[in-house]
């Protein structure tokens, strides 16, 4: 039986998934934000992330409902800080993806609509694949990583933690792209990338 379920978060990414949640039946207690906020969906704010600390880690699952737009530390930061203390966060697939039965998923993992992930392909703990994106063969997305809408990414790339892909990127096959990226909206990939760098562009050039 499925676990009662937290959301961490309140914004637009939120809502999306609350509404893949609702529509599996699935319970949400509520929602945790800094301050009191309405819920799109009617769900209960329970107060800020402390809360969680009042529910036994056996008792409830974890969503964590914050998009990114760059990227940030603030996901990974909450992930582990709930993680280490045995809480377990809840993947959300939506039921129109197609992940090829190789395909090894993480904790916490989130697959939007019409999303794509094809074989042997490896999507690590907390990273978002947002509506749309394709992800071809023997890819490696690394933790705390988002992959924004439209996004397109051929065979065997390799995408360290904490980067972000920005919406409609093309990453062409066999890339190297480091950790905390920034690539830009539209941006082609053609050549590898190093940790920390922003690249926009066709193709791709580091800003």
């Amino acid at each position: 039986m499925n676990k009662p379920i937290i959301m961490i978060g309140n914004g637009g990414h939120a809502s999306i998934l609350t509404e893949i949640l609702l529509a599996q039946k699935e319970t949400i207690i509520g929602f945790t934000a800094p301050t009191l906020e309405e819920n799109a969906f009617g769900l209960s704010y329970l107060g800020s992330d402390a809360v969680i600390e009042g529910y036994s880690p056996s008792d409830i699952e974890l969503v964590l409902a914050i998009g990114t737009i760059k990227p940030s530390p603030l996901r990974e930061k909450i992930f582990n800080m709930f993680t280490q203390n045995k809480y377990h966060f809840k993947s959300v697939i939506h039921p129109s993806a197609i992940i090829a039965p190789s395909v090894q998923l993480g904790q916490g993992v989130q697959i939007m609509a019409g999303t794509i992930i094809q074989t042997n392909t490896k999507v690590a703990d907390n990273s978002i694949i947002n509506t749309g994106a394709l992800i071809d063969h023997d890819c490696q997305i690394d933790s705390h990583i988002h992959i924004a809408p439209g996004t397109k990414i051929s065979g065997s790339v390799h995408i360290e933690k904490g980067t972000h892909v920005g919406t409609g990127a093309t990453i062409i096959q066999g890339i190297h792209i480091g950790s905390n990226c920034l690539i830009g909206a539209g941006a082609v990939v053609t050549n590898n990338i190093a940790n920390g760098i922003k690249a926009v562009g066709v193709p791709a050039k580091e800003v």
